[in-house]
């Protein structure tokens, strides 16, 4: 299993710019990794986003819905409360703060496209132009 965080604060959600592989290079993802033998997967987002982001976190409510990957994995989100740190790019080439519209605009890994509309609603709407 690989788990994955929707980090929500102030109305943006955090997202994390890959840098491998190759075909996955530049697009940007819900940060976490893959569950441990023996971890819980709330346990496992936890120590994920501690080495990916430098930060301390709760995790929440599942987001609706797992996604298959390849290789026979499953991908779960999950929100995501932040306890302590300022998020950094550890293991990523960026970080960026989106609103409801940044979110939409995003070019984001196919897997994480499948909670773009719940992801939506949990976010700032954009100010009307």
């Amino acid at each position: 299993m690989v788990v994955a965080g929707a980090l929500v604060a102030n109305g943006l959600l955090l997202l994390a710019q890959r840098s491998r592989p190759p075909e996955l290079a530049g697009m940007w993802e819900l940060p976490g990794g893959k569950v441990e033998p023996g971890e819980s997967p709330e346990g496992a987002l936890e120590r994920e986003l501690r080495e990916e982001l430098g930060v301390e976190t709760v995790v929440g409510q599942q987001l609706a819905g797992d996604v298959d990957l390849a290789g026979g994995l499953v991908l779960r989100a999950y929100r995501v409360e932040l306890m302590s740190g300022t998020p950094a790019p550890l293991d990523h080439s960026d970080l960026r703060w989106v609103d409801a519209r940044g979110l939409v605009g995003a070019d984001l890994v196919d897997a994480d496209r499948a909670w773009v509309p719940e992801l939506s609603g949990m976010l700032r709407q954009p100010e009307p132009s």
